[in-house]
C-alpha cells in the first residue's frame, strides 16, 4: 500500500473516528426508490436535454475505451472515476439520525463516497456536507481492512484508509473510508443498514459532480449491491424526454413479474459475461442486429472481448445515455437505415449531436416508413420501440440515436428507457420486458 502523500496530510483533522469492529455480514436488504434525471426541471429544451446527454456520453465511452489498458491502478482510477458521471440521481441519508443526499447511481463503478465537513477544500453540492463528528454511528477504517484493499490505489496514514478517486486532470476526490449507516428506500421500504463502507470526501476540486455525491452499482466488492448482500437490483426508466421520476427496486423488490402487470410481451433474459479486464461492469453477449426483420452480416468478433487486453465486447450502462456501437457495426447499421429511409441525408458536422440524419419534413405526398430495429443477445432479442432509436436534433432532422465507438459497444438508457430491466447477480442474468414505466 503507497504512503500518504503530502497533499493529503492536511486530512489530519478528521482521522479520529477509528473503527475495530468487522463489517457485519448483511442477510440482504430490500428498498424501493426514486430516481431523477440529472437535467430534470432545469428548464432545457429538448434538444438541449439530447445535447448534454450526449456530451456526458462521448466522454464516458473515450474514458472507458482507454481503461482496459491503463498501465497501472492510479491510472486505472482516474479513468474509471471519469466514466463515473451518471444521469440519475437517488436519494440517500447517511448516519445517526439520517442526513438526506441526493447521490449519482452508476453501474459501471464502485465507489460510494460524499463531501463531508470538515471540508478543506470542497465543490458546491445542493445540500450541506456530510458532518461526521455529528454521526455516532461513523467509523474510519483501518489500513488492514479488506475494503481498503479493494480501492484501486489504496492509501495509509496512521493506520486509517484513505482513497483517493480522479475524474479526469482537474478533478477529484479523496478523503478517508468509513463506516456508516446509510438509509434506503422510501415510505414502507426504507430500511437502515449499519457499516456501509462509503468515502468521506474532505478534498474535492473540480465541477463534474452532480448532485452530493455517488453510489456504485457495479459488481466489485466495494459496491453498493456487494455490501448489501441483495444481488439484484432492477430499474424501469421513463421516457427521456419527460421529467417524469424513475422507479429503482432493491434486492427482493427486484423482479419483473409482481412489479411490472402493465408490461408487455414475455419477460427475456441473457446471461452476463466476465471480463476479467473490467470485472465490475456488466457485460453482454450480443450476437447480431436486425434493421426492417433483415439480420446484419456483421462479424460476431466486433462484439467479442478481446482475450489479449479485456478491449471490445458489450455493456450495458444506465450512465450512458446513446448506445455506441463497435465501427463495423455502426457502419452497418447506418448503411441499412440511409438504404431504408430514402431521403436526403444531412451531412455531419463536429458540432452535430448525431451522425445519421436525414432531412426532415418529407416532401409533400411522401410517405415515410420507419425500419424496426432489434438488438440480438444470446437468448434474448430485444426490439426497441421507436421512440428508443429515432429522434429530432436541434436543427429538426431525424436522427439515429446511436453513435460510433473506436472500441466496443455500450448499450445505453436511451434504447432501454420504458423496459423493466433486472439485474440478476446470483443468476448471472440480465431480464427485461417493455413496460411504461411512468405507470410502474
Amino acid at each position: 500500500m503507497a504512503s500518504m502523500p503530502a497533499f493529503l496530510l492536511v486530512l489530519l483533522p478528521i482521522l479520529l473516528y477509528m473503527d475495530s469492529a468487522a463489517a457485519q455480514s448483511r442477510g440482504g436488504f430490500g428498498f424501493k426508490a426514486t430516481l431523477t434525471h440529472v437535467d430534470a426541471h432545469a428548464g432545457y429544451t429538448k434538444a438541449q436535454l439530447l445535447s448534454r446527454a450526449v456530451a456526458r456520453s462521448k466522454a464516458r465511452v473515450a474514458a472507458l475505451q482507454s481503461l482496459a489498458t491503463a498501465a497501472d491502478a492510479i491510472t486505472a482510477a482516474r479513468i474509471l472515476m471519469r466514466f463515473s458521471e451518471g444521469e440519475y440521481l437517488m436519494d440517500v441519508g447517511i448516519g445517526t439520525p439520517p442526513r438526506y443526499f441526493s447521490a449519482m447511481i452508476d453501474t459501471g463503478s464502485d465507489l460510494i463516497w460524499t463531501q463531508c465537513a470538515p471540508c478543506l477544500l470542497c465543490v458546491e453540492q445542493p445540500t450541506p456536507y456530510f458532518e461526521p463528528v455529528k454521526s455516532p454511528s461513523y467509523a474510519t477504517l483501518p489500513c488492514s481492512s479488506p475494503m481498503c484493499d479493494a480501492l484501486y490505489s489504496p492509501l495509509c496514514f496512521q493506520n486509517v484508509c484513505v482513497y483517493q478517486a480522479f475524474y479526469g486532470d482537474s478533478a477529484s476526490t479523496a478523503g478517508v473510508l468509513a463506516n456508516e449507516t446509510f438509509t434506503f428506500g422510501t415510505n414502507a421500504t426504507r430500511v437502515a443498514v449499519p457499516k456501509v463502507t462509503f468515502g468521506c470526501g474532505n478534498m474535492n476540486a473540480g465541477t463534474l459532480f452532480n448532485g452530493s455525491g455517488m453510489v456504485g452499482f457495479g459488481r466489485g466488492p466495494l459496491s453498493l449491491v456487494s455490501q448489501l448482500g441483495s444481488p439484484r437490483f432492477s430499474y424501469c426508466l421513463t421516457s427521456f424526454m419527460s421529467p417524469a421520476t424513475t422507479r429503482l427496486y432493491f434486492g427482493p423488490y427486484a423482479t419483473l413479474n409482481s412489479t411490472n402487470t402493465s408490461s408487455s410481451g414475455p419477460v427475456q433474459s441473457t446471461p452476463f459475461i466476465v471480463n476479467p479486464a473490467l470485472p465490475t461492469m456488466y457485460f453482454l453477449n450480443m450476437t447480431g442486429i436486425s434493421v426492417a426483420g433483415d439480420l446484419l452480416p456483421i462479424d460476431p468478433s466486433v462484439f467479442a472481448i478481446n482475450d489479449d487486453d479485456g478491449t471490445g465486447g458489450v455493456i450495458i450502462d444506465s450512465g450512458s445515455t446513446v448506445t455506441f456501437l463497435a465501427q463495423p457495426a455502426y457502419a452497418m447499421v447506418q448503411e441499412a437505415f440511409v438504404a431504408w429511409v430514402g431521403l436526403p441525408r444531412v451531412n455531419a458536422t463536429p458540432t452535430d449531436i448525431f451522425d445519421t440524419c436525414f432531412k426532415w419534413p418529407p416532401p409533400p405526398r411522401r410517405m415515410v416508413t420507419l425500419p424496426e430495429l432489434v438488438l440480438h443477445f444470446d437468448g434474448a432479442d430485444m426490439e426497441l420501440p421507436l421512440e428508443n432509436y429515432m429522434v429530432m436534433d436541434g436543427t429538426g432532422n431525424l436522427c439515429l440515436a446511436m453513435l460510433p465507438s473506436d472500441d466496443g459497444s455500450i448499450i445505453g438508457s436511451f434504447q432501454h428507457q420504458n423496459f423493466h430491466v433486472l439485474y440478476d447477480l446470483e443468476n448471472s442474468l440480465l431480464s427485461f420486458v417493455p413496460a411504461p414505466c411512468n405507470l410502474i
